[in-house]
């Protein structure tokens, strides 16, 4: 088991008083593997995931246990930094917001290397054109040398890919990374994600509203509802027998 998520409760202040967003969520990750963690919007995935991330902002109240790799490595009770981006990365649902538009994104993903690797800017610099390569952008030395707004979504999305991909993480989290692509673009991210999920190793999170999705790319799938998981269980088996009604729900919502 590379993550382990155990009784997480998560608790945002506001002027109306508390808001519990997460409500005892227990769900793992295997090596090797994706998880699907679906549900519809404001159900609490985005807010699981920056909880393992160590993002939430000052001061959300988190409780229960988030293990990473060994029992006794505490995600809550150490600092995230350590593993952001070198064993754990995160891929977020809208590249442009993600990616600085004032720098070139060949800078940005140089800086992400360096960041976790001790290495020159020359050797940085090889090192991002390989990355444009494995995810297959066109003309990876013109991308290096763009600016975000030059490039397509799916494009814009490849060069968020090859940045978490930069710190060689065991575990890649992807909040919705196909949402605001169409149809093609994104069966083509999908497919990106299974070659580099095989050809590294990697075990995923992947999150989205949608279980066509969920089922083109994950081998389990966790369902969410209002911040609690209210179904688990191999995608083939959810998908074909689904136990909730909110799951059906789901299903029925499919195009």
């Amino acid at each position: 088991m590379l993550l382990n998520i155990h009784n997480l409760n998560i608790v945002f202040p506001s002027e109306r008083g508390v808001v519990q967003a997460v409500k005892n969520v227990s769900l793992h990750v295997n090596s090797g593997e994706t998880l699907g963690l679906v549900g519809e919007s404001g159900s609490g995935k985005s807010v699981t995931a920056l909880s393992i991330m160590g993002l939430l902002p000052h001061p959300t109240q988190v409780t229960g246990e988030i293990t990473f790799h060994a029992p006794n490595h505490s995600i809550l009770k150490t600092q995230n930094s350590k593993l952001r981006g070198s064993e754990i990365a995160m891929i977020f649902q809208e590249p442009m917001t993600s990616l600085n538009p004032v720098f070139r994104c060949g800078g940005q993903v140089t800086e992400a290397i360096r960041l976790h690797h001790s290495v020159s800017k020359a050797e940085a610099r090889d090192r991002a054109l390989a990355l444009f390569e494995k995810v297959r952008l066109p003309d990876p030395a013109r991308i290096f040398r763009a600016y975000p707004h030059e490039l397509s979504g799916g494009q814009k999305q490849r060069v968020m890919i090859a940045m978490a991909l930069a710190g060689q993480p065991r575990l890649l989290i992807a909040d919705e990374p196909t949402t605001a692509l169409d149809v093609t673009v994104q069966k083509a991210i999908l497919e990106l994600l299974r070659e580099l999920r095989a050809e590294a190793g990697l075990s995923m999170l992947f999150i989205s509203h949608d279980l066509g999705v969920i089922s083109e790319i994950a081998d389990r799938v966790a369902v969410m509802r209002q911040g609690e998981i209210v179904e688990t269980g191999p995608v083939g088996e959810v998908l074909k027998n689904p136990v909730h009604a909110y799951t059906r729900g789901l299903l029925a919502c499919r195009p």
